[in-house]
């Protein structure tokens, strides 16, 4: 099973994939946040052979609703009725400076923060 990560980003979209049997998650690319982004995760996912998204659900520091909240929450329906396929959500809170802080700010660090939410899923869902 190959899952996919995305950092949504209102700007860029992070993209991570894991491997063929879902127990580690790679940074794949970093997408512009336009009119062609369902378009390009669509290439990815048929390419990529994708079986379920999983998007980094955007919290306060208390656990409620922030100022991306309800972009994040469009898009999620946008990828259920576009894709087809089933998504869930994982917390993404400092998932960026994270990525900053092991690599520094490179073209790559939204995708590696998608890495980061793709981790964070694949182990919590082991257990």
């Amino acid at each position: 099973m190959k899952l996919m990560g995305i950092d949504y980003g209102t700007k860029r979209v992070g993209v991570a994939l894991s491997d063929d049997k879902a127990m580690m998650a790679f940074p794949h690319t970093v997408l512009p946040n336009d009119d062609a982004l369902l378009k390009a995760l669509n290439a990815i996912i048929e390419r990529e052979h994708v079986d379920e998204i999983i998007i980094g659900h955007s919290l306060d520091r208390k656990g409620g609703t922030n100022a991306i909240h309800e972009k994040v929450e469009e898009f999620i329906q946008d990828c259920t009725l576009h894709f087809g396929l089933p998504v869930k959500l994982e917390p993404e809170q400092y998932t960026t400076q994270e990525a900053v802080r092991f690599q520094g700010r490179t073209a790559l660090t939204d995708a590696s923060a998608a890495s980061i939410i793709l981790n964070s899923f694949i182990t919590r869902t082991k257990k």
